[in-house]
């Protein structure tokens, strides 16, 4: 071994002997979490105390506006200009430097393969070069699990077992969770409308709508939007571009959509028309995508109860389309009634972030079970298959100098149990 090298282990041997000596019994685990599985480059510092340090989170929007939609190619070289300032920046921010670290946490799926790659290397690396283990998370149940992040009391504390509903720009999942490992897929999205989910529809229509025209909304719903699928447990959003496309034609005389030579979306055709007409039009495709979420998720709750599972008392709603205050209200009329009460993150929380990648690791780092460095990504990767995985990839990680990490990680010594 090259002598320089062996000089560099010693005295990081040296630090970590002095720094777990100035440790006290209540030293939190400090955990850099980093997110990069779509279209926003995330990095975040959080403890295992539940406090967020820093989040921040660098978004792409003005550079994919000209593609209609998130250019994979565009996406993975944003991210990799991207993502050492917002490292940088949330280590800045916490007032924490690399050796307050004690694990990196990544994104490994499922999402976009480029981004997830950057999120990856990313965590590798900086993993690799300071000696510190390092986890990779589920996207999905990092969002199902944020609300034990930013709970401030028992009220609002998700309590085993609970729905969660994910809504995404990529995903819609309800899940019926029993643990913060263990997730039952109750419904998923069969066909997909630009991204799997009414995140996209939501984002180009959602809008605000005059009193008078309502009833007029009400009439296109009955006559054009029908939930599909009904009484099945799937979700379809493909659909809504259907719909909308015949509305186009039979009530606005729209003709030659998707034509050569003509518009080959409707929301290509909606921008032409007047305030009046987008708004009533928003409204609509709103309602009919509010209107399946909640069709479906009273069948979730009435197979639950078909197959024994009781006290489901709370449903957990995460992802970034949780943020639309209007599908809040709208849940709370449903699930009152029903005596299930619902928990939102804030909204800033709601959408991709690097804060709830580290909480979601943070189980792990616990107990031990951490990954190696030879893992890949999962751009395809089931929620259900989180246990298996774990138990095939995890390892106890050991420094290269060969001392073990075990005093660190003693739940008895270096931190408090967290709540989840």
């Amino acid at each position: 071994m090259p002598l320089a090298l062996q000089t560099t282990l010693r005295r990081r041997a040296l630090f970590s002997t002095v720094r777990r000596f100035l440790h006290t019994s209540t030293k939190p685990l400090c955990i850099l979490g980093i997110e990069s599985s779509a279209d926003d480059t995330c990095a975040a510092v959080v403890t295992s105390s539940r406090n967020i340090l820093s989040n921040v989170v660098i978004k792409q929007n003005d550079i994919h506006e000209q593609y209609g939609g998130i250019n994979p190619y565009v996406a993975l070289h944003a991210h990799q200009r991207n993502m050492p300032v917002a490292i940088r920046r949330a280590l800045a921010e916490a007032e924490v430097t690399v050796d307050d670290l004690d694990g990196i946490a990544f994104t490994r799926g499922p999402g976009m393969g480029g981004g997830l790659a950057a999120c990856l290397h990313s965590g590798k690396a900086i993993a690799a070069a300071l000696d510190l283990p390092m986890v990779g998370v589920h996207h999905m149940q990092a969002h199902a699990l944020t609300s034990f992040l930013t709970a401030t009391g028992e009220a609002d504390t998700p309590q085993f077992p609970f729905l969660t509903l994910l809504i995404s720009g990529g995903h819609t999942l309800i899940l019926l969770a029993t643990s913060n490992t263990d997730f039952k897929i109750l419904a998923t999205t069969l066909r997909c409308w630009e991204g799997g989910s009414p995140g996209g529809a939501v984002e180009r229509y959602a809008s605000q709508v005059q009193e008078d025209q309502k009833s007029r909304a009400n009439e296109l719903l009955q006559e054009y939007f029908v939930v599909p699928m009904p009484g099945q447990l799937a979700f379809s959003y493909s659909c809504l571009d259907t719909q909308l496309r015949r509305v186009l034609e039979r009530k606005y005389g729209v003709e030659g959509l998707g034509a050569p030579g003509g518009p080959t979306k409707p929301d290509e055709v909606v921008e032409e028309l007047d305030d009046k007409a987008r708004c009533l039009l928003a409204y609509t495709v709103q309602e009919a995508a509010f209107n399946q979420l909640e069709a479906k998720l009273l069948k979730a709750l009435k197979v639950c109860q078909e197959q024994g599972v009781e006290n489901i008392g709370q449903l957990v709603v995460s992802g970034g389309v949780a943020s639309n205050l209007y599908l809040r209200q709208r849940l709370g009329k449903l699930l009152e009634p029903l005596g299930v009460k619902q928990i939102f993150p804030p909204p800033h929380l709601c959408t991709d972030n690097a804060a709830m990648i580290a909480w979601a690791s943070m189980h792990r780092f616990i107990s031990e079970n951490t990954d190696p460095y030879e893992i890949d990504i999962r751009p395809k990767w089931s929620i259900e298959d989180l246990n298996a995985d774990a138990v095939e990839s995890g390892v106890k990680f050991e420094r290269r100098s060969g001392e073990s990490r075990k005093s660190k990680f003693n739940t008895g010594r270096w931190w408090h149990q967290p709540a989840l």
